[in-house]
């Protein structure tokens, strides 16, 4: 390669994490625009979690019953019917896969040779029994090294032909997200970086260093300050992110720490819970 002559990446593997709840049409959307956009590979990955397997009585574990193993069965089956049929109807290459096992793991594993992954927000998994993906996701975040994509609400439009922005605060996990998602950078038709004027984090890097690094990318970014307490982080970035007209906002995840942001909210977790524009999201 000749000096001065810049790589172009592309997103050509895309793993989405299927799951049966209200979150499987936007994140199959999600994954199909993205498909769509670079002409991408979309491998679907549906996990049963193994404790399905097992049925925990008043006082030990018991082996599921066999009608309800069967159920189990049925409904997996189901879902993979439903979703091949959906994809069948899409000019993309693709495969299904439906696997049992620790969830969290088994996406970080497969994740590993994609270029990114499209997870959703909230999960449910049992008999109308409701649980926040939040501990997923976190468990992703900071254990794979894969960008994630996490979509909007359903009844939120998408748009990967709008803008990006990026949330800059300096830190290592800000870095690493625009790294990982530089190919989604280089297509975006315009490059925003939002840096939020508050508290450096230590040892951070300056506003300009992300510029340049995005530059030499081929990333052409315009730069914008603006002023926040800690505790408005997340709806200033939100609002920021709508006078864009931002199809994205890029963000690094849990750059306190996990426990710090459970305990007293946190920009990530509050993003995750009320961000109505998609997220792409690195640790």
């Amino acid at each position: 390669m000749h000096s001065g002559q810049r790589l172009e990446l592309a997103m050509k593997t895309i793993l989405l994490h299927v799951q049966d709840n209200e979150t499987s049409v936007p994140r199959l959307e999600a994954a199909l625009d993205l498909a769509r956009r670079f002409s991408a590979h979309l491998s679907c990955l549906h996990v049963t979690p193994i404790e399905a397997y097992t049925a925990i009585g008043a006082f030990d574990g018991a082996i599921l019953a066999p009608d309800l193993r069967d159920a189990l069965e049925e409904g997996e089956e189901a879902l993979r019917q439903s979703v091949s049929q959906q994809l069948e109807r899409e000019d993309i290459s693709w495969d299904y896969e439906q696997v049992t096992g620790h969830v969290a793991t088994t996406l970080v594993r497969h994740a590993a040779l994609s270029d990114v992954l499209v997870t959703g927000r909230e999960s449910q998994f049992g008999q109308g029994r409701r649980a926040s993906q939040i501990g997923l996701v976190g468990d992703l975040l900071l254990r794979c090294r894969t960008p994630l994509f996490i979509p909007p609400p359903a009844e939120q439009k998408m748009d990967v032909s709008a803008p990006a922005m990026i949330a800059w605060d300096g830190s290592y996990e800000a870095a690493n997200a625009i790294r990982a998602s530089l190919a989604y950078l280089q297509a975006a038709p315009e490059v925003h970086v939002l840096q939020v004027a508050r508290e450096a984090a230590d040892g951070g890097f300056p506003d300009t260093k992300a510029l340049e690094y995005l530059s030499r990318h081929g990333v052409h970014a315009e730069l914008r300050i603006a002023a926040s307490q800690y505790d408005d982080v997340a709806t200033l970035i939100v609002g920021e992110a709508s006078l864009m007209g931002a199809g994205v906002v890029v963000i690094g995840g849990y750059n306190h720490s996990r426990i710090g942001e459970l305990l007293f909210g946190g920009v990530t977790r509050s993003l995750l819970l009320n961000c109505p524009i998609p997220l792409l999201m690195a640790h």
